[in-house]
């Protein structure tokens, strides 16, 4: 025989390739599944899609976490997280069909990617070290070992026997031909075996995972906020328009945007929660705990917050009311001086529990304005998706450069000497807000009817204040909108005006200007490095 007709007679046929297939399949989902559990033992962030994801953020060019954040919105970390078990799945099936014929070479594959797990978990910022790799390690030898041991199952065949009561097994490849028989009966057993016990093990490794955040969720339950020592005024009644469509003036929790790098949101014990404050100037370290701030004067505000990622018309604004402790006052406490008194600390680092860092001006943060440590959000204890137990709060600044979550160091530095995670990525050190406007209603594309429209928004420029709102129709001329009264000047102002819509296709632009006397420009520039500038406007077509 030809030695090419034998080597077409040996190879597997699409039956054995399909179930290599579904090999590799079976040996990544249990190698994920006993990766979940042994995360449940060490924590949570050392599972290997959460480090790797991590580590994927981590690297990712500013630009295009700017166009995830835009075109995802806070389900950025959702879609990348599929992406990773869709990249995970693929590569799975390829190494199962590559062990139909190198069994030793997929379960290196599968060790190889166990690697890389563990190679991002002890990479990350908040790794705890050696402990890290575990779940990555562990789980890449079971689905190695599992892949081996399935696609053996594929690779031996049985030549005839030579007597009533003999066979012997070979291995694929010894000359017999493709059709001989390989052991389907155990392959069926193993794998559906292989995929009822890694549902078990996945299943209580991420019960045990949530079990790991009760002890957070009970503290969090056990927080009675005490009434504020500076309560924050009431809202004027008329800061809230009566104009369908129009943003609240107050974000409910549940709606409050969130962004940032955290896959997994930490779930941070108030009662084992410590604060650390040193460095540069600070001439008494000093070390607390969530009761020491609750024991404080607490501060009651108003404050609205914008993320740097917001496009022109974006929804990453939202209003609140927040309950904390005077940042400045604090570091007063530890000695802290600003440097228009002398201080030798301009930056003042800020470091979250996952590892995030966020350098703040000091100048900022100690110039008189309501900068908090926030213990609450719109009467009660802040949600963990808004960083509880402690956050900061800074009216006036962009929060990549003060709203640190889950924080739990502060460090005295300057900008010479520290570049912090967004810095690090091409973003801006000091990022004040711009001013900026939106139109909330009517919507872009809307089809209202002739007639009077109500046009309305909101329009912020924190610390600063608004002063004017303007409303352009197509190319005419700027006309005044009614403003809402004002709450402060660290709150959006809403505004509306009444605009005697003619049938046909319209532009609706708009405009603000602030407490200083500055107009919202009308040049555009993207978010990178401080933020987007540009007037908002929407194109709608009238009945």
């Amino acid at each position: 025989m030809r030695d090419e007709e034998k080597d077409q007679q040996v190879r597997p046929g699409w039956l054995r390739l399909a179930l290599g297939a579904l090999s590799g399949a079976l040996a990544g989902f249990t190698a994920l599944a006993v990766a979940e559990l042994v995360a449940a033992a060490v924590r949570p962030q050392s599972s290997p899609v959460i480090a790797v994801g991590g580590a994927s953020i981590d690297a990712t060019p500013a630009a295009v976490k700017d166009w995830a954040i835009r075109h995802f919105g806070t389900d950025d970390k959702l879609v990348l997280q599929l992406g990773i078990l869709t990249v995970l799945t693929v590569l799975a099936l390829v190494l199962g069909v590559l062990a139909v014929r190198f069994r030793r070479a997929g379960a290196a594959g599968v060790l190889l990617f166990g690697a890389v797990g563990a190679a991002a978990a002890v990479g990350r910022p908040d790794s705890i070290g050696l402990a890290d790799v575990l779940p990555s390690v562990v789980g890449a030898f079971a689905g190695a070992l599992l892949l081996y041991v399935l696609t053996g199952r594929l690779t031996t065949v049985r030549r005839p026997p030579a007597s009533r009561h003999e066979e012997v097994p070979e291995e694929a490849g010894a000359g017999l031909p493709a059709s001989a028989g390989w052991d389907r009966r155990g392959f069926v057993l193993m794998a559906a075996s292989a995929a009822a016990a890694s549902a078990v093990v996945g299943g209580a490794g991420r019960s045990l995972n949530a079990s790991r955040g009760q002890d957070a969720v009970a503290s969090r339950d056990e927080v009675v906020l005490p009434r504020p020592g500076s309560p924050a005024e009431p809202v004027p009644a008329r800061a809230a328009l009566r104009v369908p469509g129009i943003s609240p003036f107050t974000t409910p929790n549940s709606s409050f945007y969130r962004v940032d790098t955290a896959l997994v949101v930490p779930k941070v014990d108030a009662t084992t929660w410590r604060l650390r404050v040193h460095g540069q100037g600070v001439l008494r370290a000093a070390t607390y705990s969530f009761d020491d701030l609750l024991r404080r004067e607490l501060v009651e505000r108003d404050i609205t917050l914008t993320c740097v990622s917001n496009e022109v018309g974006g929804p990453y604004a939202g209003n609140a009311r927040w309950i904390g402790v005077r940042l400045a006052d604090l570091l007063a406490e530890c000695g802290v001086k600003p440097p228009s008194r002398g201080g030798p600390a301009d930056q003042l680092v800020a470091r979250s529990v996952d590892g995030m860092t966020i350098g703040s001006p000091v100048e900022d943060v100690m110039d008189g304005r309501d900068a908090l440590l926030a213990l609450g959000m719109n009467g009660e204890p802040l949600p963990f998706a808004h960083g509880f137990p402690v956050r900061m709060v800074v009216p006036g600044l962009y929060g990549f450069v003060s709203a640190c979550k889950w924080i739990e160091d502060m460090e005295l530095t300057t900008f010479d000497a520290y570049d912090p995670y967004w810095v690090k990525r091409g973003w801006a050190r000091r990022a004040p807000i711009k001013t900026a406007s939106r139109i909330d209603t009517p919507k872009p594309f809307a089809r209202p009817d002739a007639g009077t429209v109500m046009v309305a928004g909101v329009a912020w420029a924190q610390h600063r204040g608004i002063d004017k709102v303007e409303v352009r129709v197509d190319d005419g001329p700027w006309q005044q909108a009614h403003l809402a009264t004002e709450d402060t000047r660290d709150t959006w102002r809403q505004w509306s005006f009444p605009w005697r819509a003619t049938p046909g296709s319209h532009t609706l632009t708009v405009r603000a200007t602030d407490r200083t006397g500055t107009v919202q420009t009308d040049r555009r520039t993207r978010t990178i490095p401080d933020g987007a500038s540009g007037w908002h406007s929407v194109v709608v077509t009238v009945d």
